[in-house]
């Protein structure tokens, strides 16, 4: 074996003691050549990472409320018309007892008056009662009218 000899004798011991850890897996960087490659990350791109994925998560998870609040809106804008509906049809003549689950028509006379009937606008022959048709309804379970078809 050829090579420059190491003289035990000059070592320093104390010295080679401070380039040395008894923990070499807490050390934030290879404590020798055969250690992991350890690379020191850019975290202005690791938190743009996460904020850009943040903001994708809850774009989506606010437009999932947004079309969740627009259907409760077009919801209670049904319901209300159902309301007005329902009350001018219990203010409108009604000669016969409306029945759950059967279809009816609400019409307005000349004199502005309203009269539901069981007739249909196609139905009327030459001797029509009515100067305008206003709706096709049907009596619900809760007593309120559900519009089928509306004149407009």
């Amino acid at each position: 074996m050829t090579g420059k000899r190491i003289d035990v004798d000059k070592l320093d011991l104390e010295l080679m003691k401070e380039k040395t850890t008894e923990t070499p897996g807490t050390l934030p960087y290879a404590h020798h050549s055969g250690s992991a490659l350890i690379r020191p990350e850019d975290k202005g791109k690791i938190t743009g990472r996460a904020v850009a994925a943040m903001h994708s998560q809850t774009d989506m998870q606010m437009a999932q409320i947004y079309e969740q609040m627009r259907l409760l809106a077009d919801q209670a804008k049904k319901i209300q018309s159902r309301v007005e509906v329902s009350e001018r049809i219990y203010q409108a003549s009604i000669a016969f007892e409306p029945l759950i689950n059967h279809r009816y028509f609400l019409y307005q006379k000349a004199d502005g008056s309203d009269f539901m009937s069981m007739i249909a606008p196609e139905e009327w022959g030459r001797k029509k009662d009515w100067a305008n048709f206003v709706a096709e309804v049907k009596l619900l379970a809760d007593h309120t009218w559900e519009i089928l078809r509306e004149n407009t």
